[in-house]
């Protein structure tokens, strides 16, 4: 062999080399990052661990599919470990004023207007008298009493107490009026409360309801006249006689009620995107747990659970739902992640904007992201300040609505 091919050779041997050292180097850059594995000493069980909380390293994320009903104390502070970026300051400061707000306690003729408006709107609500579990965490409330500022409300009269028993079987077999609801409420002779018919009780007098509007729109005269076709039927199956409200009057009113909400409706969300390496699901759900995340109903989506059990969660994390119920999640590649806040829905004392803010820029910390809003724009400390001055005038507005961010009566109008 002359030494003109075993220079060739040699030459074509680091060629080769190069190709298969940067071809390893490319696969290596581009595997989606992993989850950092548990320890042995703390593997306490699958899915928590002793020191972080709610942990998803030792379940796969498509078999960890629970609604955010567990207690939050064993889900960790949002606040972050080190020192928060700057930017989550104006957000916050803002935040306090708004809870500062929420907190204060209002004078006597304050609460004496707010009575009479409501005693002259036929507001009919009772007080949750379930005594707190054994556990001592704070309860989900019942069911929302009908309301008259949020529904259509048909008294329906009886000469007799009725029992529970009848009540319930008088029902309709649905509790809905094309996208709204439909509830029955009757007075009990013992306690004197309005709630909703239970076997062993007795009833004086019962009301029926619908929901003036939701965020499908408001009630039109095909669903009010439903209302009055299902009252009457379970009028009818007592022996009672209701007495509705005039359908016109309460049609203009829900489109009153609906353009008011689709006005001071809000949904923020911000995109977090992978600048690097692509994240795997494992990598998503160990760091946003740390964050206090845990995992929702549908795959692909993780929230943080509200301080009373079965409240709505005051923030939402969704990924991609195939990449969450792939069969091997290690390979699977997630670039991309979105982080959202339903206002309405949503104590202002939860301060969920700011940590809104403080989440995201701490998951972009620690996972190499990139934060934007929903319209794409990178986040800007003037973007934050000006969206925390939008939220304080949207609180405020919705309190003096007396449909406060969070409350029964905004939960069910903005759903």
């Amino acid at each position: 062999m002359s030494t003109l091919q075993i220079g060739l050779a040699i030459a074509g041997g680091v060629v080769l080399a190069g190709v298969v050292a940067h071809s390893t180097w490319t696969s290596r850059k581009n595997k989606p990052r992993q989850a950092d594995p548990l320890p042995q000493d703390k593997a306490v069980e699958p899915g928590y661990d002793a020191d972080q909380g709610l942990s998803f390293d030792a379940v796969p994320f498509d078999e960890a599919r629970r609604e955010p009903d567990a207690p939050s104390s064993l889900a960790p502070s949002y606040e972050t470990r080190g020192n928060p970026d700057p930017v989550t300051d104006i957000a916050r400061s803002m935040m306090e004023e708004a809870a500062a707000h929420a907190q204060r306690i209002p004078d006597e003729a304050e609460m004496a207007r707010i009575a009479e408006s409501k005693v002259a709107a036929g507001r009919t609500a009772h007080l949750a008298t379930q005594a707190p579990a054994a556990t001592g965490l704070p309860q989900p409330e019942k069911r929302p009493a009908l309301d008259a500022l949020i529904d259509v409300i048909a008294a329906v009269e009886i000469d007799t107490p009725v029992s529970g028993d009848a009540a319930l079987a008088a029902m309709p077999t649905t509790r809905r009026v094309g996208s709204k609801l439909f509830s029955v409420e009757g007075l009990n002779t013992e306690s004197g409360l309005w709630e909703h018919p239970r076997n062993g009780q007795r009833y004086s007098a019962f009301q029926s309801g619908v929901q003036l509007a939701n965020r499908t729109g408001p009630l039109n005269e095909i669903e009010f006249s439903e209302f009055v076709t299902k009252t009457q039927a379970f009028a009818d199956s007592l022996n009672a006689a209701p007495e509705f409200p005039d359908m016109l009057e309460e049609v203009s009113r829900a489109r009153e009620l609906d353009h008011f909400a689709s006005a001071h409706d809000a949904q923020l969300s911000f995109t977090l995107k992978a600048t690097k390496a692509a994240w795997s699901p494992g990598y998503v759900h160990q760091n946003a747990a740390r964050l206090g995340f845990i995992a929702g109903v549908l795959p692909g989506r993780m929230v943080v659970p509200a301080p009373t059990l079965g409240m709505p969660p005051i923030l939402g994390l969704t990924l991609d739902s195939q990449a969450a119920m792939s069969e091997d999640p290690t390979q699977s590649a997630i670039y991309e992640l979105t982080l959202s806040l339903d206002v309405p829905q949503v104590d202002r004392k939860e301060e969920p904007y700011a940590r809104m803010i403080q989440t995201a820029y701490e998951l972009a910390r620690v996972m190499d992201g990139a934060i934007s809003d929903d319209n794409g724009q990178p986040l800007s400390e003037t973007a934050i300040g000006a969206i925390a001055r939008d939220l304080l005038a949207l609180y405020d507005t919705l309190d003096a609505r007396d449909l406060s961010a969070g409350s029964a009566q905004a939960r069910r109008l903005f759903s």
